[in-house]
């Protein structure tokens, strides 16, 4: 199976993260391990999963039987919101449901102020890191508020921060804070989940009429070009072959302004400080 051709991101500590993978978001864990498999075989090698996903062992199932050297793929996995407070003992947990004994990238899923239990977590992320079973390690969710917290307790700035973001929530100061600090930023819901007009809009339209792409290669194209990191959700393989074709063309000034002014502040997930799930 041949590699896509994905332009990689340096991240803060050094190593090197593909800019586009596929999320597992959502996708029932009995569908799970095709999804992944088909992912793989059409050149994917970043997978992000997360333990309250419920398929961390199909994720592990597609890796182990595909045959790729576990060198070539990048995998991702998040430590759950019930879980703050015994990190090391959920990461043991997600480790042995993927069936590896490391993963790339390592991060706590949401940061919950209201439990006051995010720098618990973050300090054991870091003791998983200096362990290495954890290649890198990074934060969902997290508001100024809680990146200031985390790292000005623990000097050790996440190296992501995955978020929702779109064109119609661009996240704008929390952006420009990470982007200050080498905070490399991971695109959640990079579509607008399907829950918007988006892809009818003129931005969006006419610059996929212009370059014959699809909308939803327009607006991954949007994100990549500035830098973000993007896995958009399928369990289609001729959707994932498709969303990823986005590195043989450019937007041009003109049309990256007009996405741009679609900013409207509507998000269609949960409000990060309103997470109170456990």
């Amino acid at each position: 199976m041949t590699a896509l051709e994905i332009p990689n991101i340096t991240l803060l500590d050094g190593t090197e993260i593909p800019q586009f993978g596929l999320g597992v978001f959502k996708v029932d864990p009995g569908e799970a391990e095709r999804v992944v498999a088909d992912a793989l075989a059409a050149g994917y090698r970043h997978i992000d999963t997360a333990a309250i996903y419920g398929n961390e062992a199909e994720v592990g199932a597609a890796i182990a039987a595909s045959g790729v050297p576990r060198d070539e793929l990048y995998v991702t996995t998040k430590l759950w919101n019930s879980d703050q407070t015994r990190g090391e003992e959920a990461f043991a947990e997600s480790l042995a449901k993927l069936g590896l004994d490391r993963v790339d990238l390592y991060l706590v899923h949401w940061p919950q102020p209201m439990f006051g239990e995010a720098l618990t977590a973050w300090k054991s992320l870091i003791k998983i890191h200096e362990s290495g079973r954890a290649t890198s390690i990074g934060v969902s969710n997290f508001e100024i508020s809680d990146l200031e917290e985390i790292i000005s307790e623990t000097g050790v700035v996440p190296v992501v921060n995955q978020i929702e973001l779109h064109p119609l929530h661009q996240r704008r100061e929390l952006v420009e804070y990470c982007n200050a600090r080498g905070i490399r930023i991971e695109a959640w819901g990079p579509l607008a989940q399907g829950k918007s007009d988006l892809f009818e809009r003129p931005a969006i339209a006419d610059a996929a009429a212009a370059h014959s792409k699809t909308p939803a290669q327009v607006i991954l194209r949007w994100h990549a070009q500035q830098g973000r990191i993007v896995f958009p959700k399928t369990v289609r393989p001729e959707r994932m072959v498709e969303n990823a074709q986005i590195f043989d063309f450019e937007l041009t000034d003109a049309e990256m302004a007009a996405i741009d002014a679609l900013e409207a502040g509507q998000n269609f997930g949960t409000n990060p400080h309103e997470m109170d799930v456990r």
